[in-house]
């Protein structure tokens, strides 16, 4: 009997250890992401003539949102086709060298998360955006876990906390800003609309850093606690206006990104369609 109750502790000791690895493992590859090569190789792309050409970048080396990377891929197939794009979508990082990248009109980041670009390719895309290239981002593409100065000030515009865990989903009400927006960003956006997400916290209000705000949420009717095990310094929100959509010129560019995008659903919603189709337009 004293083996048999031996054996088991020592098997819920490990039990309980493997578990704790487990998820100390997650939550450094959702913070850190693990890189396993950055892709070098130049594609050959052969570029249309007379085309908005727009970058599909799915890439994650962090939490990976995968059902939201595939719904985006098949989403924006079908704005290509409706407005005669030529999309290039790929998860290979070789296609940020000057040359190729400069024959964009838009890059989208979608739900790229991790350090995705060795150095001299995001000192290309700070470039391209420098130099008249729209940078858009998707969700996870705003986490914290891409360890990059000029991206997190230039076009996330706020460094990301966390977000909800209890519920991690909840609904809430979009309620757009028409105050000082480009028309462009306004094209057929209703005025509020309701939606399900994981609600991102961001340590400031990208407003204070120039961004224009064109979404948002009343941030005290969503519960924005993200305490989880060991953190337990989180319970706190963005206030009543927590945004969720923003943009800014950067040099002669323009970014563009929005936290919503978890998962599928919001690829079926058409508001959040037709505002990341204006986005590439804009």
């Amino acid at each position: 009997m004293k083996k048999f109750l031996k054996i088991l502790l020592w098997t819920i000791v490990s039990i309980f250890a493997l578990i704790v690895i487990a998820l100390s493992v997650f939550m450094y590859k959702v913070k850190n992401g693990f890189p396993v090569s950055y892709e070098t190789e130049i594609p050959s792309i052969d570029f249309p003539q007379d085309r908005t050409n727009v970058l599909l970048f799915s890439k994650a080396t962090g939490f990976r949102h995968g059902e939201s990377i595939e719904a985006g891929k098949k989403v924006f197939d079908k704005l290509a086709k409706r407005n005669n794009w030529f999309l290039y979508s790929t998860e290979e990082g070789g296609v940020f060298n000057p040359d190729q990248l400069a024959r964009f009109d838009a890059v989208i980041f979608n739900n790229s998360t991790g350090r995705v670009l060795n150095e001299e390719q995001q000192k290309t895309l700070e470039a391209y955006v420098g130099n008249g290239g729209k940078l858009i981002g998707i969700h996870g593409s705003g986490d914290d876990s891409h360890h990059w100065d000029w991206y997190e000030q230039n076009f996330v515009g706020a460094k990301f906390s966390h977000h909800p865990m209890n519920p991690q989903l909840q609904e809430a009400t979009l309620i757009r800003n028409g105050i000082g927006i480009d028309s462009a960003l306004l094209q057929g956006l209703p005025s509020t609309w309701q939606h399900t997400d994981e609600w991102y916290v961001f340590y400031k209000n990208p407003h204070d850093k120039g961004f224009n705000v064109l979404y948002e949420i009343d941030g005290e009717k969503i519960i924005s606690n993200g305490n989880f095990l060991w953190i337990r310094d989180k319970d706190f929100g963005m206030g009543k206006k927590h945004p969720v959509a923003w943009y800014r010129v950067t040099g002669k560019g323009r970014t563009f990104y929005t936290s919503i995008g978890h998962d599928a659903a919001a690829w079926k919603q058409e508001p959040f369609v037709r505002m990341l189709e204006n986005a590439v337009k804009w």
